[in-house]
């Protein structure tokens, strides 16, 4: 019997010949992994994280046989979309926190047993959520998103999500970090474990990051991503901008800013978020 990346390949392949059984059944067993995290779209092996292209090849073929059905709960709450990608399904044994207000998890998203949910937010399909971790009210987590234990993603924070190209990477948040108000993550940004982003840095793939303790500045590259340090605390500042016009109305223009490393002060800080779990 194939295994599940095998009869990606061979389903993206053969597509046109393929039978609605044989679609149906790789999309039960697909989803069926996705959602107890049997595979996801990237994992650590040996202290480096590895992307797992496949898992976007079998989203996408998702989407592609997926036909538009009417998922309403009623006249009042009124929803179309593909028959393969319904909401998760989730009882009480899963652990799972879900206040009420107006969530939604896609199915093929994996969420481990302690995380919560406060609404409004949004977890897309291939997102993978591990224990402990709070995501807060209108904060969305995107396609195939990695987010790690005890992680809290505030509110109206954005967690970028990637499909194509297919070999992009997607976003990496690990273990023990905070990720404040209004943050945008995107462009398969690495965040280390222990790291502070404080309330509205952005960060893509092109964003320079200016490390004022070690005197140095931290880029990405096509071939690794932006990645923020174990344990850096980052905020929003400003750099000046060259030229007359500039000088003259002293502008300047914003950049991500690493002021310190996470301490004592700064975890008894952060430890106020346990209250919370």
């Amino acid at each position: 019997m194939k295994n599940i990346q095998e009869k990606i390949a061979h389903i993206k392949e053969n597509y046109e010949h393929c039978s609605h059984l044989e679609m149906q059944e790789f999309a039960e067993e697909f989803l069926n992994l996705l959602n107890k995290g049997k595979i996801r779209a990237a994992e650590k092996v040996n202290e480096e994280w590895v992307i797992n292209s496949y898992v976007k090849e079998g989203i996408l073929l998702l989407f592609r046989y997926g036909r538009l059905i009417d998922m309403s709960l009623n006249e009042q709450l009124r929803f179309f979309d593909k028959h393969t990608l319904p909401l998760k399904a989730l009882s009480l044994n899963d652990g799972v926190r879900i206040v009420p207000g107006g969530s939604s998890i896609r199915t093929g998203a994996y969420i481990a047993n302690g995380v919560i949910c406060m609404p409004p937010m949004y977890i897309n399909i291939g997102a993978y959520i591990d224990s402990g971790t709070m995501i807060d009210s209108h904060a969305l987590v995107g396609t195939c998103a990695q987010i790690g234990k005890n992680v809290h993603i505030s509110a109206a924070a954005q967690i970028g999500g990637v499909l194509e190209p297919i070999g992009a990477r997607p976003v990496i948040i690990e273990d023990n970090v905070l990720v404040g108000g209004n943050c945008g993550i995107y462009e398969g940004v690495l965040i280390r474990q222990d790291a502070v982003i404080a309330s509205g840095v952005i960060l893509t793939a092109s964003t320079p990051i200016y490390d004022i303790v070690n005197n140095r500045i931290i880029t990405g590259s096509n071939d690794k991503p932006l990645e923020v340090p174990r344990s850096a605390v980052v905020v929003s500042g400003t750099r000046a901008v060259k030229g007359y016009f500039a000088e003259k109305y002293s502008l300047g223009i914003y950049t991500p800013i690493i002021v310190k490393y996470r301490d004592d002060k700064t975890d008894a800080r952060v430890a106020l978020e346990d209250i919370l779990r």
